[in-house]
């Protein structure tokens, strides 16, 4: 089936933003939100706080690693919608547990669902970019969907977890549950015309990731780098005594950067086919995240959530287009899957290593100069990456 052109190809787009909103914006960075009033009712250090988000990324992985074979007998988009039902179900089941072993479970069993969604829907969106005259613009669209799924999160999660109620923060879970669910249904119900995409069928090649290897490194330190942030910048936030309404208006200040970045960074993601977008965008998130841990200021603290939100889901995107400039479409499943396992890895050890610094001397200050000088050398190892020939 021929796709449309004009408005409704971007609308297919924006149906594809919501399936990141729920892999990503409320499935996982929510949690930066939930984590200090579930901290302080279960009484957890911070090793065990970033552990959470370490079995995430373990379950992300393990998607990761499975996603090949789930492509190769069902259809993109069913794989995607099949992971955000999921992840809708766990995510409302957080809501019904207090055992840290069950949320333990519960967050490995979100990672894995997350991975289906994010990366099946990265795959539909790269195809839809294939047929755009602003590829750039189409991509950016899915990873800046992200962004949404933040700010609902910053509007709904805060006002339910603050109830003066036992264990408050039990119902912003059941209510980022019902969130995933209708964004689920709404991204079922506009993206009909990607089922069975012609450019899915013919044999698939693998990706000779050798060749792009510096900027697999440079991936995996921005996955170990920018998840410190994610999963403690509220917690400091609050540690360093800005007012509850100040944090909402930073993490929804945030979730729109991550919106815009879509129409930031299309043009730099089109034109560069080798490692330079990532060496820039890595370098720009290892100053916005030493911005909080140099200055408590409102001014300092919002420009630095203005500039991690407008960047870090760019980086992302970035991979996506660099396999688009430089592998056949036979191997863009393979090559995406290698990005996304790198990434997977260093999100599995960003939040632990991230959480055991802070519980030592220094606090999480040190914890956010540890994931700023991750994404500094990432920035390195992105420089030296080449478009394959």
């Amino acid at each position: 089936m021929s796709e449309p052109a004009g408005p409704p190809r971007l609308a297919t787009a924006f149906a594809l933003a919501l399936a990141a909103a729920v892999s990503l914006g409320l499935a996982r960075f929510s949690y930066a939100l939930l984590l200090p009033p579930m901290r302080a009712d279960l009484g957890w250090s911070y090793f065990t706080a970033g552990a959470m988000n370490t079995v995430n990324a373990a379950g992300y992985l393990l998607g990761a690693l499975l996603l090949p074979r789930a492509l190769a007998r069902w259809d993109a988009r069913r794989v995607m919608l099949a992971g955000g039902a999921a992840a809708a179900v766990a995510l409302a089941l957080h809501g019904a547990v207090l055992a840290e072993g069950g949320l333990f479970a519960l967050r490995l069993a979100t990672g894995v669902a997350s991975a289906g969604t994010f990366v099946a829907g990265g795959l539909l969106a790269a195809r839809l970019a294939q047929r755009s005259p602003r590829p750039g613009l189409v991509l950016g669209l899915y990873y800046g969907g992200t962004g949404i799924g933040i700010v609902a999160s910053a509007l709904v999660v805060p006002p339910l977890a603050g109830a003066a109620v036992a264990h408050a923060w039990q119902q912003a879970w059941l209510a980022l549950g019902g969130l995933a669910a209708l964004c689920t249904a709404l991204t079922a119900a506009a993206t009909g015309e990607l089922a069975a995409h012609p450019s899915a069928a013919g044999p698939r090649q693998p990706a000779r990731w050798p060749r792009f290897g510096w900027l697999l490194g440079a991936y995996l330190m921005f996955g170990l780098g920018y998840i410190g942030y994610m999963t403690f910048v509220v917690t400091l936030l609050r540690e360093q005594g800005l007012p509850p309404g100040r944090i909402v208006a930073f993490y929804v200040l945030l979730g729109l950067g991550v919106v815009a970045s879509s129409w930031l960074w299309a043009g730099l993601l089109q034109r560069f086919k080798g490692g330079q977008p990532l060496a820039l965008l890595n370098g720009l998130l290892a100053v916005a995240t030493l911005l909080p841990v140099l200055s408590a200021h409102p001014v300092a603290v919002f420009a630095s959530g203005a500039l991690f939100g407008a960047v870090f889901l760019s980086v992302v995107a970035g991979t996506t287009a660099f396999v688009r400039h430089n592998l056949p479409p036979a191997a863009w499943p393979a090559g995406i899957s290698a990005f996304t396992i790198v990434f997977a890895a260093g999100q599995i050890v960003g939040p632990s290593i991230t959480g055991w610094v802070a519980d030592g001397a220094g606090g999480l200050a040190r914890g956010f100069v540890l994931s700023a000088g991750a994404l500094a050398f990432g920035s390195l190892l992105a420089m030296r990456q080449r478009p394959v020939p």
